[in-house]
């Protein structure tokens, strides 16, 4: 008997919206997560559209790069790029890499998950770190790395599971809402897997730098239900306890916060023209809005030189703090630019310290 194409048809959408929607598993998928970290790389440095990275299309790359150039052509393709290795936290506990936590129209969303040194507790506090890169750069991997890496181990050692989420950059349509929905929906993954993970999805504690202090910020204050992602993920509840962030902005709706500059305004409203919806965006995405007398506790740390988030940031949350008495403590750390640079100075306090503090923070707020 004939099958009616219409019918089929449907069917087939009807099947492939479900297998969208469904729950992801708990595995690792590092040979995608390479694949995707070598498409970014030449998107960010093919300059001919040839699909390669030339050595002369981006000379700083390339010397981080050329060991992997197998065929001295003085040029990276795809397969080269894929087999550099992908860089994660160096940790003694168990570990989940490169794992796809949901699929959406640009591909595959990834998160790492790494358990406590002693994973003797079926109830563990969960930190998601947020990484920097002005929402458009950037990965996971930056967990790993620097500064990060030395927090990220102590709290390990101190009992909680950490989660970095390599939430999808804001290019090609992408805005800085939908940073926040994957860094919420990351959440909701591993709300919905919590059994196997053995965490407390009501004890969430954010952390993150830059761009990824924003996020960290955002996912601490705004309300999770305002920013509803993957319609499956959509059912698995968290709750948040505390949060830090290092040099993230609050409040995109002055641009005078940013000394005049409206460079980031793109991200927020999709690199679409100038329209009346606009200051609902940039209100959308602004920490300072969502900050209630019973928000949970926040840390913000910023730099009094620095240029790419100034200063300003954090006397704005200040003064909101005056009419709402919320558990914000906001350390304002001299002669530090963006990344804790040193300016014009020694930087006080200085790196060791805000790592400590930082740590003893999130602890303190168990």
């Amino acid at each position: 008997m004939m099958q009616n194409p219409t019918t089929l048809a449907t069917l087939l959408g009807i099947l492939s919206a479900l297998s969208v929607q469904a729950l992801e598993p708990l595995k690792e998928s590092t040979d995608a997560f390479a694949e995707l970290q070598a498409r970014r790389a030449i998107e960010r440095s093919d300059r001919d559209g040839d699909g390669k990275i030339q050595k002369a299309e981006d000379e700083g790359r390339w010397k981080r790069m050329a060991r992997y150039d197998k065929n001295k052509d003085e040029a990276l393709d795809l397969d080269e790029l894929k087999a550099m290795p992908v860089v994660h936290l160096d940790s003694p506990g168990k570990k989940l890499r490169d794992v796809i936590f949901k699929r959406t129209e640009q591909g595959p969303v990834f998160l790492d998950f790494y358990f406590p040194d002693d994973d003797g507790r079926s109830d563990k506090p969960l930190v998601i770190y947020t990484h920097g890169g002005g929402w458009a750069a950037g990965s996971k991997s930056g967990a790993g790395m620097n500064s990060f890496k030395v927090v990220h181990r102590e709290l390990l050692k101190k009992g909680f599971c950490v989660l970095s989420v390599d939430y999808r950059l804001a290019t090609d349509g992408v805005t800085m809402r939908d940073c926040v929905v994957d860094s919420m929906d990351a959440l909701r993954f591993a709300s919905a897997h919590r059994k196997e993970l053995g965490i407390d999805p009501e004890r969430v504690f954010t952390f993150g730098d830059s761009a990824g202090g924003h996020l960290a910020q955002m996912v601490l204050l705004a309300p999770p239900e305002r920013f509803e992602g993957d319609a499956e993920l959509a059912k698995f509840p968290f709750k948040t306890a505390a949060g830090v962030s290092w040099y993230g902005p609050c409040d995109f709706r002055d641009p005078d916060l940013f000394n005049g500059s409206t460079r980031f305004h793109g991200r927020i409203v999709g690199g679409k023209s100038k329209s009346d919806d606009d200051n609902e965006r940039f209100s959308e995405v602004s920490p300072i809005v969502y900050l209630r007398k019973e928000s949970p506790p926040l840390l913000m740390l910023q730099g009094d030189k620095d240029t790419t988030i100034p200063v300003k940031q954090a006397y704005q949350m200040q003064e909101a703090l005056k009419d709402i008495k919320a558990p914000v403590e906001i350390v304002i750390v001299k002669n530090a630019g963006h990344n804790w640079r040193p300016v014009d100075g020694e930087v006080t306090p200085n790196r060791e310290q805000i790592i400590e503090r930082t740590i003893k923070f999130l602890v303190e707020n168990q």
